[in-house]
This record gives structure tokens, sequence and C-alpha cells, in this order.
């Protein structure tokens, strides 16, 4: 049977933002679902790994599948962690990056996310009225900002597509309740968080934002040690 609080199903379960929304979620009073592409099963009633190429949208249902006969319901709370960056093999010229590596990445950060945010919706109808029920998906800046530098073509193309639906899906599922939400770390200035990435502060909010604890932009932009902070000019609205 699932928790009280319900499951937590982190698509992109790394070292950093996974761990530290593993170690919070399950703290927190959830089950926490993990999935990585290296994930090895390690049998707990809280907790499952699950192994999972995201960079393939038709491997997706089943991980919700495997989350329903393992942990005992959907999940309400769905966070999609992964990405990917090709770099240009001229990093000067933004068309030098190989075309089946383009698509991976994209597959990875849009198509897997967008059947991920189907699937989570078909959970939802399914569940108590009374849990939360949220989408996070984690993004950057390049959703509002063009980046001048090749090297991030195929983040910015993956992030910002996905956020075009996360936006619509935030407005549509309104009235359920439902929370779509492009989460995005900032510094104090309010530019990219670059390698500073902090998974204590991800983990922080993105409970926040499961527990409707917050009335926020579905663009929620967040900074470490202060928590929510709007920067209405470099944010979609």
């Amino acid at each position: 049977m699932a928790s009280q609080k319900g499951i937590a199903l982190i698509l992109g379960a790394g070292s950093n933002i996974g761990q530290a929304l593993s170690k919070t979620f399950s703290q927190a009073g959830y089950k926490v679902a993990l999935v990585s592409r290296s994930a090895k099963e390690q049998p707990s009633d809280n907790q499952i790994h699950i192994a999972a190429d995201l960079a393939k949208p038709e491997t997706i249902p089943s991980i919700f599948e495997s989350v329903r006969q393992k942990l005992g319901a959907d999940p309400n709370v769905v966070v999609y962690n992964a990405a990917a960056l090709t770099v240009p093999s001229d990093v000067t010229n933004p068309f030098t990056i190989d075309v089946a590596a383009f698509e991976s990445d994209v597959r990875m950060m849009n198509t897997s996310a967008y059947v991920a945010a189907r699937e989570s919706v078909a959970g939802f109808e399914r569940l108590d009225k009374a849990l939360s029920k949220v989408f996070i998906y984690t993004g950057n800046w390049l959703n509002a900002v063009t980046m001048p530098d090749p090297r991030f073509v195929t983040l910015g193309s993956g992030k910002s597509a996905a956020a075009s639906w996360i936006g619509t899906a935030s407005m549509h599922y309104k009235d359920k309740g439902y929370g779509f939400y492009f989460a995005d770390e900032r510094t104090p200035e309010g530019i990219p968080i670059g390698d500073g990435i902090s998974g204590p502060a991800h983990a922080e909010v993105y409970l926040q934002l499961a527990e409707g604890q917050v009335e926020v932009p579905w663009h929620a932009t967040f900074v470490a040690g202060k928590g929510l902070v709007d920067f209405p000019q470099t944010r979609k609205a």
C-alpha cells in the first residue's frame, strides 16, 4: 500500500538532485521510486530502483506500471530530472551537432517527459482526491533566454520545448488541482546557476511545490538558501 503522503517518482535520479530528492521525500513520509540508467534493485518497502533509458520514450509507461506493481499505487508526485547536452563538433557552429545525437537529446528532455506527464495525469485520475498531484520538471533559464553559445543548442532545444507544453498543462489542469511546474535554479542575481547546482535546494523547493505550500508561477525560479524567488524579466509567463 502507498503511504499517506503518496508516492514520489523521480525520473533521472542522479547523485546530486536525485539523491537529495530521495532523502527529502522519504523523510517527509513518501514512498519513493528512483529511475536511472544504471539503477540497481535494492529491495525496500518504501523505496524502489528502476533501470531505464529515458532517451527511449517507449519505456516510460512500463516505469509507471512498475511503480503500481511494486509500491501499490500510482505516483502522485512525478519529477522529471533528466537532461542531456551534445556539444557541436565545431563549437563555433551550432549546426555541427550529429543529428542522431540531437534527436536523442531532445527525446530525453522533451518527448519522454511528455509521455511521463501523460502517464502522470492518467494516474492522478485514479488517485484519492485528498492527495496532492504534481508534475515537476527540472528546467533552466534557456526556456526564457536565448544563449549565443552553440554548446547549449541541444540543452536549450529540449528544455524550451518541454516548457511549452508544461505551461499549457499548468493552465489546463488548474481547475482539477494538478500542478505542473518548470523549476529553474538561479544565482541570487537571477542568472544561470551553471555548475553550482544545489541538490538540497531543489529538494526543498520541490517538496513545497508537491505539497501546495506555495503559490507560484508554473515557471518557478528559486535560489539556494532563499527558496522561491521570482525573476519575472527572465522567466516565461
